[in-house]
């Protein structure tokens, strides 16, 4: 059916205001700044959905001064940590385990803020009930050390497996993890979105965990905003900046998401207007003023040393890895 009028004046509206929105209410705060130290920002582009912000920051960060944005492909595991930590990326929206991973090696990665509570769905077949039922069954991960491996082994340890011992881990990136599931091929599968978002659309309900409703994992964020330490430190007018754009960027989730699901369509980040929108509605992204990103460090270094997977101590986590002080600001500045 073709448009009336009323409905292009209507869609014309809203592309119109859709451009206020972003462009409007800079923070007074940055009238007192001095300009950032550069004007270049490498920015990851992963696979996942849940990371829109920062794919929809482009024009905040260019109201900030921060005008050229590279986004460099990396996947969302291992690769991607060591990529932050190397100085290839300076900033990521990451799951924190694989974080807490490159920190215990001695990686030089700073955790800067808390940006959203839980995306992944733990979809398993239908006589597993529960965690503790994955005992001697098998769960797909793209990579060992990868993001849904990190957070099924978390899980996994506090219920009092041995995730190294008691599950099949099925490593594979072609075919993906997802498709061996649908192939009955594993009995597990952790998704990020779109994942989780086509299997419901293929008619695939049974998820034993969703980390953005189940206690205690909806307790803590899940992507954490992520800097190269050393840009962090020689440009902290630049990182106050980006931290400043990525969590307006993550309010506008909130507020405009059918305009940042078609942005990112629009941008080529994603081919699924209807995977993103669905995204932008079951991500908890409304909480960054709310949670403790220490919290979520401490709780999760605490899961990965039950497990296994590191030595270090959350404290030691903490002092080495994370830096407030621009959250701090930021929260100031945007209330």
């Amino acid at each position: 059916m073709l448009p009336n009028r009323r409905d292009f004046l209507l869609a014309a509206a809203a592309t119109a205001s859709a451009g206020v929105i972003w462009s409007a209410q800079r923070p007074r705060a940055q009238a007192q700044e001095a300009p950032p130290e550069t004007t270049t920002i490498r920015l990851a582009k992963s696979p996942s959905l849940c990371v829109m912000p920062q794919y929809v920051v482009d024009e905040l960060l260019a109201a900030e001064g921060l005008t050229r944005i590279e986004y460099v492909v990396t996947d969302s595991g291992p690769l991607l940590s060591e990529a932050i930590a190397a100085g290839q990326i300076d900033f990521a929206l990451h799951f924190s385990g694989p974080l807490i991973l490159e920190l215990d090696r001695g990686k030089k990665i700073t955790m800067l803020a808390g940006v959203h509570v839980g995306c992944f769905e733990l979809f398993a077949k239908d006589d597993i009930r529960g965690i503790a039922d994955l005992k001697g069954r098998s769960v797909g991960i793209s990579a060992l050390e990868s993001s849904p491996h990190v957070f099924v082994s978390a899980m996994a340890a506090l219920v009092g497996l041995d995730p190294a011992k008691d599950i099949n881990w099925v490593t594979s990136a072609e075919p993906k993890p997802i498709e061996l599931f649908l192939d009955g091929k594993v009995d597990a599968f952790l998704g990020f979105p779109p994942e989780p978002q086509r299997l419901r659309a293929q008619g695939v309900n049974h998820v034993i965990v969703n980390s953005a409703q189940d206690r205690p994992w909806s307790q803590y964020f899940c992507c954490m905003l992520a800097g190269n330490p050393d840009f962090v430190r020689t440009k902290p007018i630049a990182a106050r900046r980006v931290v400043r754009a990525i969590l307006r960027a993550t309010d506008l989730c909130v507020s405009a998401p059918a305009e940042v699901a078609r942005r990112t369509v629009d941008r080529g980040f994603t081919q699924n207007y209807d995977y993103a929108l669905q995204t932008l509605s079951d991500v908890p992204y409304g909480k960054w003023r709310d949670y403790d990103p220490e919290d979520t460090i401490r709780f999760y270094a605490l899961r990965l040393h039950e497990a296994g997977m590191i030595q270090s101590s959350p404290d030691r986590i903490i002092a080495e890895g994370a830096d407030w002080r621009l959250l701090r600001d930021v929260r100031r500045d945007l209330g």
